[in-house]
């Protein structure tokens, strides 16, 4: 009998990675049973987009009332309330004491580019700048964005023009804060004037390139220059967004609102939606037609993110966020004298990252990194590397994951980690 695996090589394309050789058949909060049965501990959470759980009820029960009424619209045919009470919401809840508007589309990446229009056509200006190790989606302008070659940009052509990348302020890894604004000054004086850059774009805690988080005092010298030079500030929240940082959107760690908030991920609860939030004048700038799509705000996905933020709101899981991340962290702190290759631990919130070397040097360790997934997989715990380098764990279980159950994927891991140095 031919494979899961083989018919997946004979029929997709190689493009699309994967991670593991798991089929998933169920899934119940944290955790997924394959084909065969087999029980693991999901602490991928799809990419940060089940905070709220496989399947939980609420959500379950809020698409199911859903689909009893209508599936597609397009809202920009046939509109309908729920989409206009989610931008109300999102209008509220998102950083900055000033009126807000929303729009809403499908995946992270259109959201991202969404939100590179906006501050063009607002601005009359082409530039924006990003940073090194950032990751802004697939798409053109995403992997233009992107700070990371390998696999996101290498081999597919020339990138989109206008787009300039900084150094990100990471000082375990020697960037500090004043040399990121001076690279940025250069820039400004060698190359791009600030009068033509429409809008800096930054992850809070950068993702795929390995869970750094803003250092204190940056995001106040971004919003500084930004007013300075009539540029907006864009925050790329669709990792960290929805409770993941042990707040609902990570800028609110730093005191800082934004001019544009771009989210995905886990407003969905699994349910495919994103969205732009931002200053009104800002989201009113483009001509009507410019923004929408096909099954942007999806009524399915609409649903879904009311009850995500019923959820996060009823069961507090921001708060515990910050109380899980803790204990992750501290059972990684006690691992360190029995695994030298721990370099860092790291990460708000339950936004938690290890990151490896070589022991006793300061060379980037991908092997260790990888060698712990395979043992962890083994064991029947699903975790995702990332990092510039690929030498870097990151976890992202949700946020409703049963006590017993973190427990449980904590043995696994500290069995995982001796392991992988055998």
């Amino acid at each position: 009998m031919t494979s899961l695996t083989d018919r997946k090589n004979a029929a997709i394309s190689r493009g699309v990675g994967m991670t593991t050789q798991i089929y998933a058949d169920r899934a119940e909060n944290s955790e997924i049973w394959d084909k065969d049965g087999n029980r693991y501990i999901d602490f991928a959470a799809g990419i940060a987009v089940v905070n709220t759980g496989h399947r939980h009820p609420k959500v379950m029960d809020a698409v199911k009332a859903q689909l009893d009424r209508f599936t597609h619209t397009c809202h920009q045919v046939v509109p309908y309330e729920n989409y206009v009470e989610l931008a109300e919401r999102l209008n509220n809840l998102v950083p900055g004491d000033f009126p807000k508007k929303t729009i809403f589309a499908t995946t992270g990446a259109e959201a991202v580019e969404n939100a590179v229009k906006i501050a063009r056509y607002y601005t009359g200006r082409p530039g924006i700048v990003s940073f090194a190790g950032g990751f802004h989606g697939r798409t053109f302008m995403g992997m233009s964005l992107t700070g990371k070659v390998q696999p996101y940009k290498a081999g597919f052509g020339a990138m989109m023009p206008d787009v300039w990348h900084l150094p990100f302020p990471n000082p375990l890894h020697g960037v500090t804060v004043e040399d990121a604004l001076k690279a940025l000054e250069r820039l400004f004086k060698s190359d791009l004037e600030p009068e033509r850059v429409a809008a800096i774009i930054v992850e809070p805690v950068q993702g795929e390139g390995g869970f750094y988080e803003v250092p204190a005092g940056f995001m106040e010298k971004l919003r500084g220059l930004c007013d300075k030079y009539g540029m907006l500030l864009i925050a790329d929240e669709v990792q960290t967004g929805f409770a993941r940082t042990g707040k609902l959107f990570a800028m609110e760690h730093h005191g800082v609102a934004a001019d544009l908030t771009t989210m995905a991920k886990g407003l969905g609860g699994g349910f495919p939606i994103s969205a732009v939030t931002g200053r009104a004048e800002v989201m009113d700038a483009p001509n009507p037609g410019g923004l929408g799509g096909t099954y942007a705000g999806n009524p399915l996905g609409v649903a879904a993110a009311h009850a995500v933020l019923d959820v996060i709101e009823e069961e507090d899981l921001c708060e515990r966020a910050t109380r899980l991340g803790q204990r992750l962290k501290q059972r990684l702190a006690g691992a360190r004298d029995q695994v030298p290759e721990i370099m860092d631990i790291r990460g708000p919130g339950f936004m938690n990252a290890v990151e490896f070397n070589i022991a006793d040097t300061d060379t980037p360790n991908p092997e260790f990194a990888g060698r712990v997934r395979e043992e962890a997989l083994k064991r029947g715990l699903i975790l995702l590397t990332c990092g510039v380098y690929g030498n870097v764990i990151r976890f992202l279980a949700p946020i409703t994951i049963p006590d017993a159950v973190f427990e449980e994927a904590m043995d696994i891991l500290d069995e995982s980690l001796l392991a992988a140095r055998r």
